[in-house]
Order: structure tokens, then C-alpha cells, then sequence
């Protein structure tokens, strides 16, 4: 049976002592809640549905953000990112609610509100990040919450691009890039820098990690041993690249290319600039490679190249052109 008691002049207290159970209690303003509250639990418990939110109820979202910073951010390897996707979250008002007062509508009506100063995008990974919060406190911490986010529609994202190289850019990219402009420092660097990214498909921050021992010229192929996904790889060369690597002096550091993000950010957009190329990003180097590989490999070996885990992710990076596949047709 359960006890109703009296606390002060403006609350009642419910507590539930049952064998087999942890014991639960709750406060109410009302004592007519209280016994509801108390009637609905004891009847959950003898039909074995019973599950205890009482620590849902008592921790906040601030205090699971901070404990998900700690315990699992620091794990990540975009940390950096999440950390300031984070500590945005811990200034929004939703972050000192109980984990179980948070319904979808809260994180619904945040969302129309967030759209109207960011991209869609962004919304969602912030989203995204809150949502896998969520996920964590149910299945690792075991708090008995329910995630709120997979109750709402996430932002829709129609950034995928399908720019590559067309006519005669990469000639006039390359010419542009071998024309070292005054005070363009990372402009020796770019020509090849290039060359390679078209060649293997390579994203701009692996090549530049690449060390010289990571490159075997005798067996054909660079070991990248840290990606984005977190996974090792070996990426192999073709005679082109082969060559874009002979010609390369060794550097006093260990670095294949001695240059930086920020250099080549500048470097890149001048390049563009004197080529009289518009609309075109480094990344859109990795389409371009990803493409004309999957002329030569099969879908397994393709994706061993290029690092995709599953192939909807892989096709995000694969744009044939319609006349390159009618020539296939005959």
C-alpha cells in the first residue's frame, strides 16, 4: 500500500514500498494526485510494466550534457566541434529541464526557431547531438528516458553537391597553380597537392597528414592510419600519382606536403580566381576522383579506396557523366 503524507502547508508526498521494487516516491501539490499518482504506479507494478523515472525526473539536461562531455566527447574525434555544439546547448533554457518534462514539441518548437538564423544542416546536427545524448542515458547510464528527438521531424539537408571538373578546368586549374603568384607561400605546394586529390580521391586534411612513411612508392600506396571515420587505410597509387610524389622534395619535417589548411584556403581561392573557375571547392576534388575511379574499380574496391563505410555514402561522391555512361551502353 501506498503512503500519503502531508509536507508543509503546499505539498504530499506518495511513497510506494512493494517487494521486488526499489522504493519510489513523489511530490504533489495536490493530495488527490498523490493518490492517482500512487493508485496508476501500484497497478504498473503488479502488471509488470512498472519503470522507475525518478532519476530521469531529478537530473537535467545541463547535467547529462556535461557528463556526455566528459565520458563520451572526449572519446570522439570531433571533439572540438561537439564541444562547441555543446556548450551552445548549455546556454539554451532547455538545459535546466528534467530529462522527463522534455517532449518533442519542446525540441520541435526549438527547431522552427533555430531555422530562422541557421541552416538547416546545422540544425540537425545539433539535433543529432542531443538525440545520441538521449540514447546514451537510456542504454549506458541506465535512465529510464525516452528519447524526444526521434518524436520530431529533423530539418531536411539539400546540400549534396555534384560539381566536377568540367571541359578543360583541370588543365587551366593546374596552369593556374603551377603561375606562382607574389606572396602566394602555399602556392609550390598546391600544383601537386592537387594533382594528388584527383588522383586517389584523398580528402584535403588526410593528405596533408601524410608523413614519408607512410608513402611505399614499391608497393604502390600511402597507409593513412588517421581518418575522418576513425579507420585506418592504405591508398593506392597510380603511376600519376607516383609520379606527383618523385618529383616532391623531402622536406626537413616528416610532412609530403609542407603547407597548412589555412595556406591552402588562400592559395586555392586565387587559383580559382586567375583560372577564371567558379563554384569549385577542394572538395569537390574528391567527386571528381571518386567518378573516374569507379570507371576502373568495383564497388567493394572503390569503397576500400575512398574510406565509405556503406554505400549510400559512397554514392553521395559518385557522379557519372550521362555521356560517359552511354559510351559504356554502345
Amino acid at each position: 500500500m501506498a503512503t500519503i503524507r502531508k509536507r508543509g502547508d503546499l505539498q504530499w508526498e506518495a511513497q510506494i514500498r512493494k517487494k521486488g521494487f526499489a522504493p519510489v516516491q513523489k511530490t504533489f501539490t495536490t493530495r488527490g494526485d498523490a493518490e492517482l499518482w500512487a493508485k496508476t504506479t501500484e497497478s504498473e507494478m503488479g502488471r509488470g510494466v512498472f519503470e522507475n523515472r525518478a532519476e530521469a525526473e531529478t537530473t537535467t539536461l545541463r547535467e547529462s550534457i556535461e557528463r556526455y562531455m566528459t565520458e563520451v566527447s572526449s572519446s570522439k574525434k570531433g571533439i572540438k566541434a561537439e564541444l562547441v555544439r555543446f556548450r551552445w546547448w548549455l546556454n539554451d533554457p532547455l538545459a535546466n529541464r528534467s530529462l522527463a518534462s522534455l517532449k518533442g514539441s519542446d525540441f520541435a518548437k526549438w527547431r522552427d526557431k533555430r531555422l530562422k538564423t541557421v541552416a538547416p544542416a546545422t540544425a540537425r546536427r545539433d539535433l543529432s547531438v542531443i538525440s545520441h545524448l538521449f540514447t546514451i542515458c537510456r542504454k549506458e547510464w541506465g535512465i529510464n528516458v525516452q528519447n524526444p528527438i526521434e518524436n520530431i521531424r529533423m530539418p531536411s539537408v539539400r546540400n549534396a553537391r555534384e560539381r566536377r571538373l568540367d571541359g578543360d578546368e583541370e588543365e587551366r586549374l593546374l596552369a593556374a597553380l603551377s603561375d606562382s603568384g607574389k606572396g602566394d607561400l602555399a602556392n609550390h605546394w598546391m600544383h601537386p597537392l592537387v594533382a594528388m586529390a584527383i588522383e586517389t580521391a584523398m580528402r584535403q586534411g588526410e593528405l596533408l597528414q601524410i608523413e614519408w612513411a607512410d608513402v611505399d612508392l614499391k608497393k604502390s600506396h600511402i597507409h593513412l592510419s588517421d581518418t575522418k571515420n576513425g579507420t585506418s587505410r592504405d591508398v593506392p597509387l597510380s603511376n600519376r600519382a607516383k609520379a606527383v610524389l618523385n618529383a616532391l622534395p623531402r622536406s626537413i619535417g616528416d610532412k609530403v606536403f609542407s603547407t597548412t589548411q589555412s595556406a591552402v584556403v588562400q592559395s586555392w581561392t586565387r587559383a580559382c580566381k586567375r583560372a577564371d573557375i567558379e563554384g569549385l571547392t577542394f572538395h569537390d576534388l574528391r567527386h571528381e576522383a571518386t567518378s573516374r575511379l569507379a570507371e576502373k574499380l568495383a564497388l567493394h574496391e572503390l569503397m576500400k579506396v575512398t574510406g565509405h563505410k556503406d554505400t549510400k555514402m559512397l554514392a553521395r561522391y559518385y557522379h557519372p557523366r550521362a555521356e560517359d555512361l552511354a559510351k559504356k551502353l554502345g
